[in-house]
């Protein structure tokens, strides 16, 4: 099992914090750092701070020289696939082939309407989402491509240099849509990912992300499934109560609820909750259906113990 670290950019995320989860991400042993991509706070704080997107993953690929990284994941309801291909390039590049694309059709309704970005219907979303992934493996190609699609369009464009690899830059597809996104996933990624979702349907999706691979000639083996998962962790339950009190505050309708009931709520969402044990034995029912790979959705950036536990507690349980 491989065990990274995801943040949410658009929560409070200053220079700082990012520089100190990149440090401890290398240092620590987690085999990974991801981020989110949203223009503001997708809990309902709009004040909060916002990291850009580009240049936090541009100082992740300059000052580290270990873990894989990329974002979780790039709506191309705002993000466009030219511009998507272009900076995965670079990116690719200046880390010697570490850096993953992410990329996903986009949900967050508010953040569209307050910055005059049309979201568009499920099914058109997903057609557009299908379009990008052409449009983007076109121009990886290198050559003068041409495309016309009902979102996108080429008319002999042409970017240059080429991905490190002839395959491209791995793309990782986030979602948890059975038909349209596994379908896609199956098609077009190395990874698929997917967050706040129980056990046994987590199981009946990767077995149908299986079924899609078999179905176009892949062989199921060569995808990766990913888990994006917030964890709570403590080494007794007073610690645990105290980070409980500790993660009100990115919650905002949260705040009113004993450390009991933060505990319960996240437990209710799929977290990962308990002692390094009892997270190393929920981690590995997961393993058990085919997850490879957790991102562990972290919130809380000034709370460097909790890191340091997973890496000393929850890590060695899953060296190879």
């Amino acid at each position: 099992m491989r065990i990274g670290i995801m943040v949410e950019g658009q929560e409070d995320v200053t220079w700082e914090r990012w520089f100190r989860v990149m440090v401890l991400a290398e240092e620590l042993g987690f085999d990974s750092l991801w981020r989110s991509d949203h223009l503001f706070s997708v809990l309902g704080v709009v004040e909060r701070e916002t990291l850009a997107l580009w240049p936090s993953l541009t100082a992740v690929a300059l000052r580290t020289s270990r873990i894989t990284f990329g974002q979780l994941v790039s709506p191309v309801s705002f993000r466009h696939p030219v511009e998507l291909a272009q900076q995965a390039v670079a990116l690719d590049h200046l880390s010697s082939g570490r850096y993953v694309l992410g990329v996903g059709a986009g949900w967050y309704e508010r953040e569209h309407q307050a910055f005059g970005f049309p979201l568009l219907s499920v099914r058109q979303r997903m057609d557009r989402l299908a379009e990008a992934l052409e449009v983007i493996r076109l121009l990886w190609t290198g050559e003068v491509v041409s495309y016309q699609g009902t979102y996108y369009q080429l008319e002999q464009a042409q970017l240059r240099p080429r991905p490190l690899r002839a395959a491209g830059v791995p793309i990782v597809i986030g979602g948890r849509g059975e038909r349209r996104t596994l379908l896609l996933a199956a098609k077009y990624a190395v990874e698929w990912n997917v967050t706040n979702v129980g056990l046994e349907e987590h199981a009946r999706k990767i077995t149908l992300l299986r079924e899609h691979c078999r179905a176009i000639g892949r062989n199921p083996e060569t995808i990766i499934c990913s888990w994006m998962v917030a964890h709570l962790i403590g080494r007794d339950n007073s610690e645990l109560e105290e980070r409980a009190v500790r993660l009100r505050q990115w919650f905002p309708t949260w705040s009113r609820l004993s450390p009991a009931e933060v505990i319960a709520e996240a437990r209710r969402r799929h977290w990962l909750v308990g002692t390094p044990g009892e997270i190393i034995e929920q981690i590995r029912v997961r393993a058990a259906i085919g997850v490879q790979r957790i991102m562990l959705q972290t919130f809380d950036l000034d709370d460097v113990d909790a890191l340091r536990l997973v890496a000393s507690e929850v890590i060695p349980a899953f060296a190879e």
